[in-house]
């Protein structure tokens, strides 16, 4: 997608912090980050939401949390981390492109 800043930054032409990437996915550290850690995890196919998952997509979005999970303790996670998917603008989906928020590296407060 021509105008996504996750595309961009997938395709190389934004620079970000990567901490990960494959052929599926890339994990970089957020630029407004609300917890100690906090990273995204994005698939390098663009969709938007939950709602255009297909087979093929289910998979590799069970393949990326597999991977955060198995890099836990490289990331700084391993006394426990929360992931968050916003879907939508009322859940405060800012770019549309689906990703997984990676926080952590601190007590997380719940709620607001």
């Amino acid at each position: 997608m021509n105008d996504c800043i996750f595309c961009k930054i997938i395709a190389g032409e934004i620079p970000s912090e990567k901490v990960y990437e494959d052929e599926e996915i890339v994990i970089f550290k957020d630029i407004a980050p609300v917890a100690k850690i906090h990273l995204l995890c994005v698939p390098k196919e663009h969709y938007a939401y939950l709602t255009e998952l297909n087979q093929a997509r289910v998979s590799r979005l069970g393949r990326a949390l597999r991977k955060i999970a198995s890099l836990r303790d490289a990331l700084g996670l391993s006394e426990g981390y929360r992931l968050v998917i916003n879907q939508g603008e009322n859940a405060g989906q800012s770019v549309h492109h689906l990703h997984i928020h990676i926080l952590g590296g601190e007590t997380l407060p719940w709620g607001n």
